[in-house]
């Protein structure tokens, strides 16, 4: 008999979170971007899926997705927990994501119809499901000796906010949100999941990251709250566009790796850009 929904989404969970764990908070970044380039490939290749009709296409563009988002983290060297502004990486990845894609629809454009339309989902694929998803291991990378609490509290503002919107539109919820793109999200699920990701930074303020000021946590926490949950729906508007539920079905009850990590593909670069900017911030109150 097959598992029930609940009992897949818990298995994976007890099976997954230990190893995300370990590779977080081992010293060197490597062992964490061992997963996330793994799962940016997949989450690449789950939006080329639903994009793109022609698997020479799919592949191109995830040989070049694979390439840029390699260069955004080891090219642009180690920084010695220091969080600053764009590198070599950086830029030779924004390139590798625009030219050789370019390049490949130009001496292979196929149906010249379409052609503009496929250019724009492969660049776009490269850059969101996988430029986007680095941000996670800068952040272990950068972020010093709270690198890997970091992490944590970026996974804990996306996973738990969507746990209490969860619960919050269901026990609570009769105002929709955004039917057209997500009939089942409410107002209460959204100002449950700000709540909870709330929690969920302050939690990590008072055992992990001590640092944090008060103003820290809420600019931080509520600001990548929001961008979560429009990242979840963004990710629903593609799906609904091309008439999928899921994105994938690698994680039994949980969908595809794109389903898990839509709202952390907002989430990091703006906790990453945030304490880049801190100082400055900070100064303002």
């Amino acid at each position: 008999m097959a598992l029930g929904n609940l009992a897949s989404r818990v298995l994976v969970a007890l099976v997954g979170a230990p190893i995300i764990i370990l590779a977080i908070y081992q010293d060197h970044p490597a062992w964490l971007w061992a997963l996330v380039f793994p799962a940016s490939l997949l989450a690449m290749w789950e939006l080329f899926a639903m994009s793109l009709d022609d698997d020479t296409d799919r592949w191109a563009s995830l040989a070049c997705g694979g390439a840029a988002t390699a260069a955004f983290y080891w090219l642009s060297g180690p920084r010695g927990g220091e969080l600053s502004g764009p590198r070599g990486g950086e830029m030779l990845a924004v390139f590798g994501a625009i030219v050789p894609v370019a390049l490949y629809y130009l001496f292979r454009f196929g149906d010249l119809a379409s052609v503009a339309g496929r250019l724009a989902a492969s660049i776009t694929g490269i850059l969101y499901a996988g430029v986007l998803f680095q941000f996670l291991v800068l952040l272990k990378r950068d972020g010093g000796e709270h690198g890997g609490d970091l992490v944590v509290l970026v996974l804990a503002v996306a996973w738990l906010g969507d746990t209490g919107a969860y619960f919050a539109g269901r026990f609570l919820g009769k105002t929709k949100l955004y039917p057209a793109i997500s009939p089942k999200k409410t107002w209460a699920g959204a100002i449950g999941g700000l709540a909870a990701s709330l929690a969920a930074a302050v939690a990590m303020k008072l055992i992990r990251i001590e640092d944090l000021s008060w103003v820290d946590v809420i600019l931080l926490s509520l600001p990548a709250a929001a961008l979560g949950q429009m990242g979840d729906l963004v990710e629903s508007m593609i799906k609904r566009s091309r008439g999928v539920k899921d994105s994938g079905s690698i994680l039994p009850g949980h969908g595809g790796i794109l389903d898990r990590v839509d709202a952390v593909l907002f989430i990091a670069p703006y906790t990453y850009l945030y304490l880049r900017f801190a100082p400055q911030i900070r100064d303002l109150f």
